[in-house]
C-alpha cells in the first residue's frame, strides 16, 4: 500500500489528515470503488485534458460518471481533448499508470471539479497505485479544492 510522494507532501503541507484504504488490485477507479466497498459516487477520479494551445487541466468527477467534454469545453470556452497517455505517465511519474490522485494542486495543474463530489460525507480517491485509496472528510476535500473551478460536466455512467 503506497501513496504518491507528491500527494503525501501536498496533504501534509495543507494539514489534511487522511486514511489509506487498501483493496485488491484494480484497473480503474470504478473497479477500485467496488473492490474497496466504497460507493462509486464518493470516489473522485481524475481525467487529464489539454486544449488546442497545449494548456493542461485536470477534470475531477465521481467514479460512476463520464465526462462530457463538449459541455465542459463550452462552459470553459475551451476546445478540450483527452491528453495522450504517454504524456500523462510522464507528468504523474510518482504514480502507477492510471492511478492518478485527483488533486490538481499536488501537481501544479489547473483543475475543475464536478459539483456532485461535495455531496458526500467522505471522499475517496486513488493514492497513486492500484491497491490503495485515500479517504478524507468532505471538509478537507473542499479545503483542498477551494481555488479550483466547480461546474457540472458529467453524467452517470449506465452500463
Amino acid at each position: 500500500m503506497a501513496i504518491s510522494t507528491r500527494l503525501n507532501e501536498y496533504l501534509q503541507d495543507n494539514e489534511v489528515s487522511y486514511e489509506l484504504v487498501s483493496h485488491p488490485h484494480s484497473f480503474n477507479s470504478l473497479s477500485s470503488a467496488i473492490a474497496a466497498r466504497v460507493s462509486p459516487s464518493q470516489l473522485a477520479k481524475a481525467v487529464i485534458l489539454e486544449d488546442h494551445e497545449g494548456r493542461k487541466m485536470m477534470a475531477v468527477l465521481p467514479a460512476n460518471h463520464k465526462i462530457s467534454l463538449g459541455a465542459l469545453g463550452d462552459k470553459l470556452n475551451r476546445d478540450l481533448h483527452l491528453m495522450k497517455e504517454q504524456a500523462i505517465y510522464q507528468m504523474f511519474n510518482d504514480c502507477e499508470n492510471g492511478a492518478i490522485p485527483p488533486l490538481g494542486g499536488a501537481y501544479n495543474l489547473e483543475a475543475v471539479y464536478d459539483d456532485l463530489l461535495v455531496d458526500a460525507k467522505e471522499i475517496y480517491f486513488e493514492a497513486g497505485d492500484h491497491s490503495s485509496l485515500v479517504r478524507i472528510s468532505r471538509k478537507d476535500f473542499v479545503k483542498l479544492i477551494k481555488d479550483a473551478k466547480h461546474l457540472r460536466f458529467s453524467h452517470q455512467n449506465i452500463h
